[in-house]
């Protein structure tokens, strides 16, 4: 079946399609990972986002029920250069294809998906279609350039409806879902921490209420800027118990202590990206999947200092607190997919939590 991806400026690729047919807008983005596919599928973070894997052939190990980081599949749309029809692997348990079916996701292969990123990387991310449907391109453009076609309130419809605990006999952690990754549950229930995770819009005393030992603060979708009722129950919790911030938790840190976020023009999504720790001089190759950046120059006066720096663009990739037992990373150390080199971090939060408690 013939489809075809139309950007907002009235770029046509034209394809074959996979997984489901009809219609799907969202924000065309590209992640540059080799493998990892189902995990960058059923990342949280991705919501509205259609996404183009830079590495030729997807699908060749086909989906499984481990490689993934929720529920459901939350991305609009997959591109791709070409699926593999006939996948290998000895956890093999379906197509690519059957997958996306299943989830109603609507997949294009064979376009040319180097020049495809090459255009994002010039003009920055735009909004999108991936369709079968014969609409005309004018028809498509227009509908891509109505304001507030993609959603704001990303965070709300991938949080936890409902909070729910994974026991442990360590720590008590409180993890805020802002469409957290399955990944960095994994990470804390393997350190022995007793962890509660509640909905987004939790307020600070109820948190609180759950006498926690810390506090995580989950990526998610979107921008920062919008979840200003968030920030301040971030506010409100930092000097009352240990925090530690990936992704968007760490831009709701540093929105919280008076910094400022900002777009980045095609953003960071991929599992090799270099990122150089201050604190022990040491490089890592982490795993990132985010489109807005703290900007480095309103650190200033916040209480905030640098960590951690990207060492393809110099952006910030980790801030701590200089007076409260709090620290955050824009990248993911629990990885999936990804290298795990920055795992470390987890201990780093359990020492912090450690000697936080010890004296009191």
């Amino acid at each position: 079946m013939r489809a075809r991806l139309i950007l907002e400026d009235g770029t046509v690729f034209e394809g074959t399609a996979f997984g489901a047919a009809g219609e799907s807008f969202g924000e065309v983005v590209f992640n540059t990972g080799m493998t990892g596919y189902q995990e960058v599928l059923t990342d949280p973070s991705y919501y509205g986002q259609i996404v183009t894997m830079t590495y030729p052939l997807i699908g060749n190990y086909g989906v499984n029920v481990d490689d993934i980081e929720s529920n459901h599949p939350h991305v609009r749309g997959f591109v791709v250069r070409e699926w593999s029809e006939h996948p290998s692997n000895w956890r093999n348990m379906g197509s690519l294809d059957e997958y996306l079916k299943k989830h109603n996701i609507l997949g294009i292969q064979g376009i040319d998906t180097r020049m495809l990123t090459k255009k994002i990387r010039v003009k920055g991310t735009m909004g999108g279609v991936i369709t079968t449907l014969e609409d005309t391109v004018e028809e498509y453009v227009a509908k891509l350039n109505t304001p507030h076609l993609l959603p704001r309130d990303q965070v709300a419809r991938v949080t936890t409806k409902s909070t729910y605990r994974s026991p442990g006999k360590n720590r008590r952690i409180v993890a805020m879902d802002f469409g957290m990754k399955s990944g960095v549950l994994r990470s804390l229930v393997a350190r022995g921490c007793d962890v509660t995770v509640v909905p987004a819009d939790t307020p600070a005393e109820e948190i609180l209420g759950w006498k926690p030992h810390g506090v995580m603060l989950s990526n998610g979708p979107g921008d920062p800027a919008d979840l200003n009722d968030i920030i301040e129950t971030v506010r409100q919790l930092i000097g009352q118990v240990p925090i530690f911030g990936i992704c968007l938790g760490h831009q709701l840190i540093s929105l919280a202590c008076g910094a400022k976020t900002d777009r980045l023009k095609f953003g960071h999504r991929g599992a090799n990206h270099p990122v150089k720790d201050l604190l022990n001089g040491r490089c890592y190759i982490t795993s990132q999947n985010h489109g807005y950046v703290v900007v480095a120059e309103s650190l200033e006066g916040t209480g905030l200092e640098l960590t951690h720096i990207n060492q393809n663009d110099g952006s910030v990739e980790g801030v701590r607190h200089t007076e409260h037992p709090v620290f955050s990373v824009q990248y993911h150390p629990e990885a999936r997919p990804g290298p795990d080199d920055s795992d470390y971090l987890f201990d780093r939060f359990m020492e912090m939590i450690e000697a936080h408690w010890e004296g009191k």
